[in-house]
């Protein structure tokens, strides 16, 4: 954005002083004065002049407001100044009662934190462990359902919704490499996490029973966390889209020898029967969700933090044991490392013999950490970390979530 001409007024009967501000870039910036005619001051008289900082100008001419404007009443030469327009000037919002009036911390605190406000996006259908934890998180909110993780992400960048949440990782099937690749491709900010407690049921129609069932649908890692349950059945195992998917399937085709594996709000939505509750292997069955916003939030210090980055480094030995010792070295844990290759450039070429060429992965690495962002040590680490980081972004810094 360049700014030119802009004025710097003076006193009463002294010619005009003028500062030309380029553009405001990261090249220093230059400053034109035009001082002609301004050391001709009558003998025995002193001119106070009015003192104004470049960067104001600056921020001035960005963002104008009516009421910034200096009073030229006496500079402006006779004739100069269209009367038509200064009369619509002076009736610009005669009545000030009708503008809006500015937010104060009011109004911020009498806002509802159960999200009666918010708009949540998740992959799935109505019934979707997605779903349930948007609704741990914001108990009133209105959810909307996604085809897939990509439509959940636009559909924050694009304003259609407030928020999105997706799965990041599960105690037992691990993490789900896809939002991570998403995290690095979208430009939302990390704003809370939800843990949720997974309990699958096995779901039917009403009135089929055990012995009447031949396959089973549901998302594969839901299949995978049932496997011993499923193999005791001996039926076959149909992979869907997601589990709220797999209970409507079975009861929009009224398949009799089908049941789905989802969860008991499912089993509520479609009028499906629980044939057998918690059948997954694992009874710590727990996923983790990220809640995304186009915004960050203001990291505190009074509660417990985590905070998500990802990092690339350059080949060399030792260089991931320096990119740890960063944290350990100020007592900060790390409770997540995860690695995934780049994509642009999966491959790097080094020749260090005579032989040929050696080939390394690049990596990505994904690291959460407890520490809040407003704390001295994680600022601290992170700028320790740059010193050999070729790369590095915070995704968020947001309070921890527990099992409840």
């Amino acid at each position: 954005m360049s700014l030119k001409g802009v004025p710097l007024w003076g006193g009463a009967k002294s010619p005009s002083l003028h500062v030309v501000v380029p553009d405001l870039g990261p090249k220093p910036c230059g400053l034109a004065l035009n001082l002609s005619g301004m050391l001709d001051f009558p003998s025995g008289k002193s001119k106070k002049w009015e003192c104004c900082s470049v960067g104001a100008l600056a921020q001035r001419a960005i963002t104008p407001v009516e009421d910034d404007r200096p009073d030229t009443s006496g500079l402006e030469p006779a004739g100069a100044a269209d009367p038509t327009q200064d009369d619509q000037s002076k009736g610009f919002h005669k009545d000030l009662s009708l503008l809006p009036k500015p937010l104060s911390a009011a109004d911020l605190l009498s806002t509802p934190n159960d999200g009666s406000r918010v708009r949540v996006a998740y992959q799935g259908l109505p019934g979707a462990y997605s779903e349930a934890a948007a609704l741990k998180r914001y108990p009133k909110c209105e959810t909307v359902p996604c085809d897939d993780f990509e439509a959940a992400f636009k559909a924050v960048e694009l304003w259609l919704v407030d928020k999105a949440v997706l799965p990041i990782e599960n105690s037992v099937g691990g993490s789900i490499h896809r939002n991570y690749d998403l995290l690095l491709r979208h430009r939302l900010h990390i704003v809370g996490e939800v843990q949720l407690q997974v309990n699958h049921c096995l779901l039917v129609l009403p009135g089929t029973r055990q012995e009447d069932l031949k396959r089973v649908l549901s998302h594969p890692q839901a299949l995978a966390q049932c496997e011993m349950t499923l193999m005791k059945l001996g039926v076959i195992r149909v992979s869907a889209e997601d589990t709220a998917g797999a209970a409507q399937i079975v009861a929009s085709n009224n398949l009799r020898d089908t049941g789905a594996v989802a969860s008991s709000r499912a089993a509520e939505i479609y009028g499906l029967n629980i044939l057998a509750e918690k059948i997954q292997d694992d009874d710590d069955n727990i996923t983790r969700f990220l809640i995304l916003a186009r915004e960050p939030i203001i990291p505190g210090t009074d509660r417990p933090y985590k905070t998500s980055i990802v990092f690339t480094l350059e080949e060399g030995p030792g260089m991931l044991f320096k990119a740890l010792a960063v944290f350990a070295l100020r007592g900060i844990n790390l409770t997540k490392i995860e690695s995934r290759p780049q994509r642009k450039r999966p491959l790097r070429v080094v020749d260090d013999s005579n032989k040929g060429s050696a080939k390394y992965f690049d990596y990505l690495f994904y690291i959460d950490f407890e520490a809040s962002m407003a704390e001295p040590r994680a600022q601290h680490a992170l700028g320790h970390l740059q010193e050999f980081a070729g790369f590095l972004r915070v995704l968020g810094c947001y309070p921890s979530d527990g099992i409840q």
